[in-house]
């Protein structure tokens, strides 16, 4: 199958029908204003889950509080995180979305970068690449995670409220990647300068 030049093609964020402000419950219109008050945009993965409302806003409320409120492990660290498993998955909306977000949590945008092409090319820390590693395993194989794997995210100073919160943001990614990557969402143009 090939690629059309139709404009409307060309210019959808998903595969499916994108509702607007005037289709979407007041929860979501509502989100949507504070996103445009807050960085200035829409994020495309608020308007191409939108089809499915509730489900959207649910999917949000634990997604905020897994990446945007305090947590036991750094918004650098959740960022990084997200961005390998993005990558690892070649997520391209979320590897992007979240590669921007990387580069102002560590004001290093070619640390940022090289993460989200290939972790083991990044300049990490100890931790950082113990992270990444974990992160790498439990998104390419599940079934082989034991017990065991958790010794070196200790050895790197993660206790059980860190472990918890990184296997979450693992997962959340996992599925968000399938989400994005299923439907085809196209990362907002304000990503790929944000940061830099």
């Amino acid at each position: 199958m090939t690629e059309t030049s139709d404009p409307v093609t060309l210019n959808r964020i998903s595969y499916l029908p994108v509702p607007d402000a005037a289709q979407v419950r007041e929860g979501v219109s509502k989100l949507w204003g504070k996103a445009e008050k807050n960085i200035g945009f829409v994020p495309n993965v608020f308007r191409a889950q939108a089809v499915n409302g509730e489900q959207f806003l649910a999917w949000w409320n634990y997604f905020n509080l897994l990446l945007n409120k305090e947590g036991y492990l750094t918004n650098a660290e959740r960022e990084l995180v997200a961005v390998v498993v993005s990558g690892v998955n070649r997520c391209l909306y979320c590897a992007v979305s979240h590669g921007a977000a990387l580069r102002e949590f560590l004001g290093d945008p070619q640390k940022a970068d090289a993460l989200a092409v290939n972790w083991r090319h990044a300049h990490l820390t100890e931790r950082e690449r113990t992270l990444a590693e974990y992160a790498e395993k439990l998104t390419l194989h599940p079934a082989e995670v034991t017990a065991a794997d958790l010794d070196p995210l200790r050895a790197v100073g993660l206790d059980d409220h860190q472990i918890m919160e990184l296997v979450q943001v693992i997962a959340m990614f996992n599925m968000t990647n399938r989400v994005s990557s299923a439907l085809g969402f196209v990362p907002n143009a304000e990503y790929h300068t944000q940061g830099r």
